[in-house]
C-alpha cells in the first residue's frame, strides 16, 4: 500500500500538525520546525514537544518528515551566508531530534555562479560541520533534487551523489525525490517506460536504497523548463500516466510520498490524496 500524506501547517503549536494530517488522511506528513523564510525560530516548548509526541503515538501516522527554511544556502560562496546557513542546518537537526524526528530535508542552494564543483564541497563540508555540532546524532539529512535554475545545484542527481560521496558520515545522507523538480530539470516521468528508466537512473547515481523519501508534485511547467512550479497530480504536464506508473513501480511505491501541492480552490490537499490513493488502485 503507498504511503501517502502532504505537508501542513504547524500553526498553533507543532503538535497540531498530527491532528491536521489525520484529519487529510495522511499516512505521512511535512512540517517546516519553524518560520520557513526567516532566519530566527523560537524555542521548542517542551509541553508541545511532549503532546506532539504523545499525538504521534496514538495516531496511523507512520513517517514524519521537517524540511529546512528557504534562506539557507548551503553552497554560497558568501562567507557570512555561509556560516548562518551551517548554523540553521545545526538547529534543525537538534529540533528533530527534540522532537523525535528523524528526517530533515534540506535544498542543496546555489553555487552563485563560484561554479559547480566549489558549490558541492561547500555542501559537504556544511554537512560535515552539522553533523559534528548537532546534539542530535540520530537525525538523517536528505538532500533534495531540484529544477536545475541558474547556478543552482541538484537539478542533475549527480550533484546530490557527489555532495554524499564527500560526507563522513554517509550512514546519516540520503536523498527526497521532487517529481515536479525532477521533469523540469528534464527527467521525463510522463509514462511508464520514461519512469522506468528514470529509477535505473536513480539507483545507477545516488545508489539502491538511498531514495528514502519523494515529493510528488506535478508540473505547471513543461519537461526541462527549469521552472520550480507545482501543479495538482494529473493536472500539470506529469499528466494521470506518468504517476500511475510512479504509484504502481516496484521499488518506487514502497517510499514515502509527501504532497506540495498548490493551495487554490480547485483541490484539496485531501482531494489531492484522494487522486493519488486511486491511481494507486
Amino acid at each position: 500500500m503507498v504511503r501517502i500524506g502532504c505537508h501542513v501547517s504547524i500553526a498553533g503549536g507543532i503538535d497540531k500538525s498530527v491532528e491536521r494530517a489525520e484529519e487529510l488522511g495522511c499516512d505521512v506528513f511535512q512540517i517546516f520546525s519553524s518560520n520557513p523564510r526567516g532566519w530566527k525560530a523560537k524555542d521548542l516548548d517542551p509541553d508541545v514537544v511532549a503532546r506532539f509526541k504523545q499525538k504521534l503515538r496514538s495516531s496511523r501516522i507512520r513517517e514524519v518528515f521537517v524540511h529546512m527554511p528557504y534562506l539557507p544556502n548551503p553552497a554560497t560562496p558568501k562567507p557570512d551566508l555561509y556560516q548562518r546557513s551551517k548554523d540553521v542546518i545545526v538547529r534543525e537537526l537538534d529540533r528533530c531530534g527534540a522532537l523525535g524526528i528523524p528526517y530533515l530535508i534540506m535544498h542543496p542552494g546555489s553555487h552563485l555562479g563560484s561554479g559547480r564543483n566549489e558549490g558541492i564541497k561547500r555542501i559537504a563540508g556544511a554537512v560535515n560541520e552539522a553533523f559534528s555540532r548537532a546534539d542530535s546524532d540520530n537525525v538523517m539529512l536528505l538532500l533534495e533534487n531540484t529544477a536545475g535554475t541558474s547556478n543552482e545545484l541538484g537539478g542533475d542527481l549527480r550533484d546530490l551523489a557527489s555532495v554524499m560521496k564527500l560526507v563522513d558520515d554517509k550512514e546519516r545522507v540520503a536523498v527526497c525525490f521532487d517529481t515536479c523538480h525532477a521533469f523540469s530539470a528534464g527527467y521525463d516521468l510522463r509514462t511508464a517506460d520514461a519512469v522506468e528508466c528514470l529509477a535505473g537512473i536513480i539507483d545507477d547515481t545516488i545508489g539502491p536504497g538511498r531514495l528514502l523519501a519523494i515529493h510528488l508534485n506535478d508540473s505547471k511547467g513543461d519537461i526541462g523548463g527549469h521552472r520550480d512550479r507545482h501543479e495538482h497530480i494529473g493536472l500539470g504536464k506529469i499528466g494521470n500516466e506518468g504517476f500511475s506508473a510512479i504509484l504502481h513501480h516496484e521499488k518506487l511505491k514502497e517510499i514515502p510520498m509527501v504532497l506540495e501541492t498548490p493551495v487554490d480552490g480547485r483541490r484539496s490537499d485531501a482531494g489531492n490524496i484522494v487522486c493519488v490513493r486511486h491511481l494507486s488502485e
